[in-house]
């Protein structure tokens, strides 16, 4: 079973993952800005997609400002940054798992409680590159997103 739907310390997993996006950003000559950093760390808060509206109504409430532009610089600093992917299917944002890897992940997304988790895609990358290379098309960029049921929903239902 994939870590991100089997019960574990989410406060470590999520602290690990900010520790890790501030020595990149550090590393990087970035600036992790308050609200860039509440942001991410909103997103950390579990393994579920967020809408720029859902975040900008935590930033409210918390008084960093209720105008959009607010939360989508922030999510666009992250998702430039590779701290936060963009989940198309969804129009949201989560947090990416696996800060300082260069990786292109295929997202599992649970249809019932919408937990997304982030899936090594090289074999199904592959398998596009030589389906398209056989079609005379080069592949420069793909978003793979599975929608499904997590085993906790299956187990549910």
């Amino acid at each position: 079973m994939h870590p991100t739907f089997q019960s574990h310390d989410h406060s470590h997993c999520a602290g690990d993952n900010l520790a890790r996006a501030e020595a990149l950003m550090t590393e990087r000559g970035a600036r992790l800005t308050p609200v860039r950093k509440r942001v991410l760390e909103i997103l950390l808060e579990a393994h579920r997609a967020l809408g720029a509206y859902d975040v900008l109504q935590r930033l409210a409430t918390e008084g960093f400002g209720n105008q959009p532009p607010v939360a989508y610089r922030a999510l666009d600093f992250l998702v430039e940054q590779g701290l936060a992917h963009r989940i198309q299917r969804l129009n949201a944002f989560t947090a990416c798992m696996h800060v300082g890897e260069s990786h292109a992940p295929a997202f599992l997304i649970c249809r019932k409680c919408d937990t997304v988790a982030e899936a090594p895609v090289a074999p199904v990358r592959a398998a596009l590159e030589a389906t398209a290379e056989g079609l005379g098309f080069a592949l420069e960029r793909a978003s793979i997103e599975a929608i499904g049921l997590c085993p906790n929903c299956r187990e549910a239902a």
